[in-house]
């Protein structure tokens, strides 16, 4: 199949359409969801506090021993979403080594489409014949149509 697919994505999920003609309609190829978008930080980083300063000695007071200045590269929510990321590019990668699309249009939000830019697969960006730097993972096939049109004028 010569389809062209289109992807919608966010953090939290990825929509994946396939199209095959120009003028046809969408339809769902794949309904991606990433659930550690849907729970808290707390679900995710389950690290203790830091130990507490005069802990056990007489006075005991507690208090909160100062910051070592040590800053994780990332935060738990932009590991998880890069991980969700691979596994989108993944996906797309396995696809079109499938032959299951020929042409890809990405429509992601600006921190997806970035994960998306700097994952992608050599095979699977060559594909790529437009990118939009907005999220339309909540709007209707129909709806996205319309949008796609008014982007390519």
């Amino acid at each position: 199949m010569q389809a062209t697919w289109i992807v919608t994505a966010n953090n939290g999920r990825a929509r994946i359409y396939a199209q095959k003609e120009a003028n046809s309609a969408l339809l769902e190829v794949e309904d991606l969801v990433n659930p550690s978008q849907r729970g808290r930080v707390s679900d995710i980083d389950t690290d203790q506090l830091g130990q507490l300063a005069a802990g056990k000695s007489i006075k005991s007071v507690g208090a909160a021993l100062p910051q070592s200045g040590y800053e994780p590269n990332q935060t738990p929510l932009e590991h998880q979403a890069e991980l969700f990321a691979r596994s989108v590019c993944d996906y797309l990668l396995q696809a079109y080594a499938e032959n299951r699309y020929k042409k890809l249009i990405l429509a992601a939000g600006p921190e997806m489409l970035g994960l998306l830019r700097k994952l992608l697969d050599k095979q699977v960006t060559n594909a790529i014949t437009q990118e939009l730097n907005k999220d339309y993972t909540h709007v209707s096939p129909h709806d996205l149509l319309e949008q796609l049109k008014q982007h390519q004028t």
